[in-house]
């Protein structure tokens, strides 16, 4: 008898899957497709403290064994979010949700947070420091140690809920930043983001996104994934949620063992709207075919 359930700061699990934030909505969109309820949990649509329309279009381009996408964070603003879609959510998924959160200054991360924490669905916030600072010259705060640690410790002191840092793979040295939140008062990290990427119409001799660059994410950056939740691992001591290439459960294994306590599922979501479900599935296969009972005992196996 296979064991799926997993413990992610405190809260657990009954197997280790989330879809992530940008390629689920709501969740409840998915909830006309399947019971929702088989996930581990998802991280639902990154919210900011005001209404975003996102970048101009297209801001969606196929690439071989991925895709980039530059959307710009579209969503409705944080309370538009608490009125409307965490209701829709509730009446179709009965357990804890994760709330990505984004800003694009120190202040609008904590007024998001403040006003998402009094929701008792939440029950994670995922902190997506991906953001460019609007005061800080546009350098995202996910690649500067001492920003990451800035908005750590800035949630932390609004929410006595876990939060979970997600990080950037566009930096040199990605485990002195998650040391950095660790250390502002992180209970988690997850990584990784999309990576910077670009594509070119040969016929207009122009980007084919109209923001010229977007985030690169499927299969061809699981290996990048693996050996950052792999080094990440080695240097801190809270639990790491995996993400980045995921579509089978044995990728799902092979980043528990580099390390990831919960694996997020991305672009795969957007090629088949069912691979969360088909990935819960198919894990028990999986673990019988490796010698596994039990996946909480594979976490960081490969170290």
């Amino acid at each position: 008898m296979t064991n799926t359930k997993v413990n992610l700061c405190g809260i657990e699990l009954s197997n280790p899957i989330i879809p992530a934030s940008g390629t689920f909505g709501f969740g409840y969109e998915f909830a006309e497709l399947y019971d929702i309820n088989v996930l581990g949990t998802l991280s639902f649509k990154g919210t900011t403290l005001e209404p975003r329309f996102g970048n101009p279009t297209p801001r969606i381009a196929e690439c071989a064994s991925g895709m980039l996408n530059a959307v710009g964070l579209q969503n409705p603003g944080v309370d538009k979010v608490i009125s409307d879609e965490l209701p829709k959510l509730r009446s179709v998924f009965s357990k804890p949700v994760m709330a990505n959160v984004s800003g694009f200054g120190v202040d609008e991360y904590t007024e998001t947070v403040r006003r998402l924490d009094t929701e008792e669905c939440i029950g994670w916030f995922e902190i997506n420091i991906s953001c460019p600072n609007v005061h800080g010259g546009g350098m995202s705060f996910g690649t500067s140690c001492e920003m990451a640690e800035r908005v750590t410790r800035a949630v932390r002191d609004v929410t006595k809920k876990p939060i979970i840092i997600k990080l950037s793979p566009n930096v040199t040295d990605i485990v002195s930043i998650a040391k950095a939140c660790e250390a502002g008062g992180a209970d988690g990290v997850s990584l990784i983001n999309t990576l910077l990427g670009m594509r070119i119409d040969l016929k207009k001799r122009k980007p084919i996104i109209a923001n010229k660059t977007g985030g690169f994410s499927g299969p061809a950056i699981k290996p990048v994934a693996v050996r950052m939740i792999y080094q990440v691992w080695e240097a801190v001591k809270i639990p790491i949620v995996g993400m980045g290439g995921v579509s089978t459960a044995e990728d799902v294994i092979e980043l528990m063992l580099a390390g990831a306590t919960a694996v997020e599922v991305g672009a795969e979501n957007l090629v088949n709207p069912y691979a969360c479900r088909d990935i819960i599935l198919d894990l028990p296969r999986a673990m019988e075919k490796y010698g596994i009972e039990s996946l909480a005992d594979i976490v960081g196996a490969a170290h």
